[in-house]
């Protein structure tokens, strides 16, 4: 009798496992959308024509346009966001407190790490080119033409300077 208990209560855990595994995995699976469940005022659908370009932010240092496509640098969700800069634009060394992925869409962006702006550490980045920043690693970035960026994360957003001098014209 207690050999059939045994064998009831194992066949039990097995069968509740493969239950639990079932449904597990079903939770994870793509969930289909039925046709029309999305708006067409869900769509971004935008042309480089189309875009909205404003002066960039104040956190950058004059010169920089931006056009935002969603969200907001200052409030917590994503965002994206395009950037240009003008030729031999600088972005003194900072860091954000979020990890943020930016695709260079035209021009040339360069990028480097560290403390101090050097022209001459660094990498020139063409358009194609993607990079990941993590978050509060230190960088700064220069032009030599004009170049558009696009920038995207889960906000908010900062740049916080390493000199406060760099701050100040820009706040």
């Amino acid at each position: 009798m207690k050999t059939m208990w045994r064998a009831t209560a194992e066949v039990t855990v097995v069968v509740a496992a493969i239950l639990t595994t079932g449904v597990s995995a079903r939770a994870q699976e793509p969930k289909s959308t039925a046709a029309g469940g999305a708006s067409a005022e869900q769509v971004i659908g935008l042309t480089p024509a189309e875009l909205q370009w404003t002066a960039g932010p104040p956190m950058l240092p004059p010169g920089a346009s931006m056009a935002v496509i969603e969200g907001s640098f200052s409030k917590p969700g994503p965002f994206t966001v395009r950037l240009k800069f003008p030729a031999n634009y600088r972005i003194p060394p900072h860091w954000h407190p979020v990890k943020v992925t930016v695709t260079v869409i035209s021009g040339s962006f360069n990028m480097g790490f560290g403390d101090e702006l050097d022209l001459d550490k660094g990498k020139m980045l063409p358009a194609g080119s993607i990079f990941e920043m993590p978050a509060t690693i230190h960088h700064f970035g220069w032009t030599t033409e004009e170049t558009i960026i696009q920038e995207h994360g889960i906000g908010p957003l900062s740049v916080n300077y390493l000199k406060p001098a760099h701050d100040a014209p820009h706040r």
